[in-house]
């Protein structure tokens, strides 16, 4: 099995990728900010997984690493926040892609809770 086999995983990257789609509207004096700062935050959730599987042997290693994608999975919900709240998402958008960070920060905590089930000893 590889990490991209992980549900977490595929949904995660799934919604960093529909965040980088909507955010390629977001205003030109954003690119350094908010725009930046959403897709940073966004990706880091998957490569955070793909670090933590690696790290799965060692499993303090592994929840650490699991708990770092979930503070960014936060991270992007907050970003979130600001695009609507700019106006730059609209409503319906917004609470799609928050119920998908929802979907993925459940994912992230039952990976936490039940290490041995991912190869974690």
């Amino acid at each position: 099995m590889s990490f991209t086999d992980l549900l977490a995983f595929k949904k995660s990257f799934s919604l960093a990728m529909k965040i980088f789609e909507v955010s390629k509207h977001f205003p030109k004096e954003e690119k350094y900010s908010l725009t930046d700062q959403i897709r940073r935050s966004s990706r880091s959730v998957s490569a955070n997984i793909s670090e933590a599987y690696r790290k799965r042997q060692y499993p303090k290693h592994f929840a650490s690493k699991l708990s770092d994608s979930d503070a960014e999975n936060s991270e992007t919900l907050t970003w979130l926040l600001f695009a609507l709240k700019c106006e730059y998402l609209d409503k319906k958008t917004f609470d799609n892609l928050v119920s998908e960070s929802r979907e993925v920060g459940k994912l992230i905590n039952y990976m936490i809770n039940n290490p041995s089930k991912f190869g974690a000893n």
